[in-house]
């Protein structure tokens, strides 16, 4: 039964169990974005439902442009969004709900390495997004002394780091 809908989400009840679904999309894409010199990409962005601006990887919805878009290709896409860079090397990494109690919502996971600079990055429209690059080394510490300052940390990007240890 639907409960409400938004131009942009639907609130359903099944069995006594509400959650959302997405109305103008098939899917979301997630970059783990590495460069040659052994630095991941992050995002930053002020998200309202949290009232924060938080770090996340690169992200977005697939499908919200082009019907028949792959999830490939709207992970190409919104990594140069988003952030400008782009990469010819592109592995992908298992999907999985982003909360499996709230959204019918399931994330592709990708980690594009090589990953080179081509345009400024930023988003579209009014995304007013913020790149970091930060040497997977540190990267870590530099998430604890973002959080400490009062930036929410996306989980993802713990899986992430993960990632970009792990091999095939």
């Amino acid at each position: 039964m639907v409960l409400g809908e938004g131009r942009f989400l639907t609130l359903h009840s099944e069995a006594g169990w509400e959650f959302v679904r997405r109305n103008n999309a098939s899917g979301v894409v997630v970059v783990v974005a590495i460069s040659d010199k052994d630095e991941i990409v992050f995002v930053e962005q002020f998200r309202p439902p949290v009232n924060a601006s938080v770090i996340e990887l690169p992200a977005g919805l697939c499908g919200d442009t082009n019907d028949c878009e792959s999830a490939l290709t709207a992970a190409q896409r919104e990594l140069q969004e988003e952030t400008g860079y782009t990469s010819d090397q592109w592995r992908a990494l298992p999907t999985g709900p982003s909360s499996a109690g709230m959204s019918s919502e399931v994330l592709q996971l990708f980690v594009a390495t090589g990953c080179r600079k081509s345009t400024a990055g930023g988003g579209v429209g009014d995304e007013n997004i913020t790149v970091h690059v930060v040497p997977i080394a540190s990267a870590h510490e530099w998430l604890l002394a973002r959080s400490r300052s009062g930036t929410l940390i996306d989980p993802k990007v713990f899986a992430g780091l993960y990632f970009c240890h792990v091999s095939d």
